[in-house]
């Protein structure tokens, strides 16, 4: 595996770690959504990698090895010596925004022939993650891993782009598959948050819409939480996402992307099922970045080798509670990972990883989840 780095910032062209010659590459582009909108990007990161298989997809904060970027384009660029990739697109649009629908027909256009992996790079604005990936696992065979992760917009929550091998658009999902025999993948993911407050009962919603807590609209008894922060919305949310459990089952965290003061409800990143409790969320800097580093743990745990590359996800509402500390949850994650693997990612709107020891992927937010290869 050959890796090359580069970062662009604004008004500035693109600088690279290193000029190595890549020989059909895969070219991961992640970056500020004003920056990607820029209609010259796509062609600026064609000339510098002409073969290159070029993956974009917008941020709420660019990660290259230890350093946390804002209002940047940051490019990784990989020459797989010993595995093969493909990369396929769907658009939400033309699934009428059935993102399960969306998820089943992305797998079954790949071919299946010695596939070990995807890797999602997904419209985090309107799409419902938890369908997507029902849909993308319904025919794939369980020792096939799935992460990746749902674009961000920082902490705007407009629109989020994403594209392969075209200037990036909105509701892009891009899926990269991996073959192979030599290639070793592992993820894993771990927040850090902590629940507090009563727990409450999900009466009333749809897919991944809330409607009614306990009876009430789920809006309103959330506005009463939050108090002055209630104003700042959907923003505020991400310092205090839900907890959302179902019986006999692991707790997932929900992340509110949007709020309908019309009918009361929220928009979160996944589904949330009725008769599931509910909690609100918490976290401080020291356990996000332990977080961090129990989430690298795992992803490490039964590797063969040392990974080369790692591809890091974070949440934003993370980004926001550890603000100019952020950076430390990467140096926890190196300390684990070592020093001499390849760092690039981005801070998301949600994250896609299987709970550690069982195979099927879920939706997260507020986690760091990691994707460990080596070949």
């Amino acid at each position: 595996m050959k890796v090359a780095q580069g970062i662009k910032k604004l008004g500035q062209p693109f600088t690279l770690d290193n000029k190595m010659s890549l020989e059909n590459p895969l070219v991961l582009v992640f970056g500020n959504r004003y920056l990607l909108e820029d209609v010259s990007i796509y062609e600026e990161v064609r000339s510098l990698f002409p073969t290159g298989h070029i993956v974009f997809g917008s941020t709420s904060g660019e990660i290259m090895q230890d350093v946390v970027y804002e209002n940047s384009v940051v490019l990784t660029a990989i020459e797989f010596e010993k595995s093969k990739f493909e990369v396929k697109t769907k658009n939400v649009k033309d699934f009428n925004h059935n993102d399960y629908n969306l998820g089943e027909d992305l797998f079954n256009g790949f071919p299946k022939d010695n596939l070990q992996y995807f890797f999602i790079v997904s419209e985090g604005s309107t799409v419902n993650g938890s369908a997507l990936i029902k849909g993308l696992e319904k025919n794939m065979a369980k020792e096939i891993g799935l992460s990746g992760g749902l674009c961000g917009d920082d902490a705007r929550f407009e629109k989020t782009l994403a594209s392969y091998n075209e200037n990036p658009k909105e509701g892009e999902i891009v899926a990269i598959a991996f073959y192979g025999d030599s290639l070793e993948v592992t993820s894993a993911n771990y927040g850090g948050w902590t629940s507090f407050g009563p727990e409450r009962r999900i009466t009333k919603s749809e897919n991944n819409i809330l409607y009614e807590l306990d009876g009430k609209p789920a809006l309103d008894l959330y506005k009463k939480y939050l108090g002055d922060k209630a104003d700042e919305l959907p923003k505020s949310a991400l310092l205090y996402p839900l907890s959302v459990r179902k019986e006999n089952e692991e707790p997932l965290v929900r992340t509110i992307l949007n709020i309908n003061e019309k009918d009361n409800s929220m928009v979160l990143a996944g589904d949330v099922p009725e008769g599931s409790r509910v909690q609100l969320m918490m976290s401080t800097i020291d356990d996000i970045a332990n977080g961090a580093r129990t989430a690298a743990e795992l992803a490490m745990e039964n590797r063969v080798n040392n990974p080369q590359l790692a591809l890091l996800v974070s949440c934003v509402g993370r980004k926001l509670v550890m603000d100019q500390r952020t950076e430390e949850e990467l140096e926890e994650v190196i300390s684990i990972v070592g020093e001499n693997t390849k760092i690039s990612g981005f801070y998301s709107y949600g994250e896609m990883a299987p709970f550690a020891g069982m195979g099927n992927c879920k939706l997260h937010n507020q986690t760091m989840t990691l994707t460990l290869f080596s070949e």
